[in-house]
This record gives structure tokens, sequence and C-alpha cells, in this order.
């Protein structure tokens, strides 16, 4: 069974166009690479219509893989939000207690991610250590470099 995905709308919208993209218009080009090399003689040795199909066929791969992300996705309704603790689309501002740093960060689903923006995934280290915790909590997250411990300062939308 497919996991369940929670998305904004953005982040939705932001599939269907993908998938819109690779339905109508990568798919024709691949068909059409495909037929083109296919005209350039025996398929037995050619490397051109084999690149062409393994191409072909990822792009299927990916497409069923959309597909199925979207047909498990499900629309989180920012009003109904618990403020109270860390959730998905939630922003967190927290601080490290070692060096006193402090970072804020969003939580949304894998593909919505983008740090530069300040959106770190729900599946992420960070993500998963901060998930229901509520202001003055503190999260040891284990990260490559080690455990490093989080206190949530402020949760807010």
């Amino acid at each position: 069974m497919a996991q369940v995905g929670y998305y904004t709308e953005d982040g939705l919208q932001k599939m269907r166009v993908e998938l819109n993209q690779l339905e109508t218009i990568e798919r024709k080009k691949c068909t059409q690479a495909v037929a083109e090399a296919r005209d350039k003689g025996d398929l037995s040795e050619n490397a051109e219509y084999d690149a062409a199909r393994e191409a072909q066929g990822l792009l299927e791969v990916k497409i069923a893989k959309l597909k199925e992300v979207l047909a498990n996705a499900r629309l989180v309704d920012e009003t109904q939000l618990d403020l109270s603790k860390v959730s998905i689309l939630t922003t967190v501002k927290i601080k490290n207690t070692k060096n006193n740093a402090t970072m804020q960060y969003t939580l949304v689903a894998e593909n919505e991610a983008d740090l530069k923006s300040g959106k770190i995934s729900v599946d992420s280290p960070i993500g998963k250590g901060l998930l229901g915790k509520r202001v003055g909590d503190k999260a040891d997250v284990t990260v490559p470099a080690g455990v490093i411990t989080f206190e949530v300062m402020e949760i807010s939308l």
C-alpha cells in the first residue's frame, strides 16, 4: 500500500503541472526519438534505439510514480492545524542548545522541501525529531555529525 502524503495546495499544483508536462510533451518526445531510431536500420545493433527505449521506460516509471503520489496525496487545511505542537506546514523556530544558534523552518512534504527557502521535509532527521514537540520542548536529533539538541522556541503558520 502506498504511503499517504500531506501537501499544500501549491505543492499539489506543482505536481499536477509536472505530470501534465511529462504526459503531453516529454512522452511525445520519447516516442518520436524511438521512431527516429527505429528508422535507422537493424534494431539488434542499434544503440540509439536501445537508449531511446530506455529513456522512454524511465519516463513511464516517473509518470507512474507521480500518479501514485497524487492519488495518495491529501490536502492539508491550514485553518485546522494545531499550533500547540509541531506538525506539517507549521513554521518552527528552534535554538541549538550547544551554540545558541537559532533557525526557522517550515515542515513540508518531501517533494516540497527547499532548504534555501527554509522548507524542510517532515521525513528529514530534523523534521522527524521536531514533530509533535511543543514550545519549550527539547528534541535530540541524530545527524551525520552526531546528536544535536534543539529547543523549540516558537510555533506558527
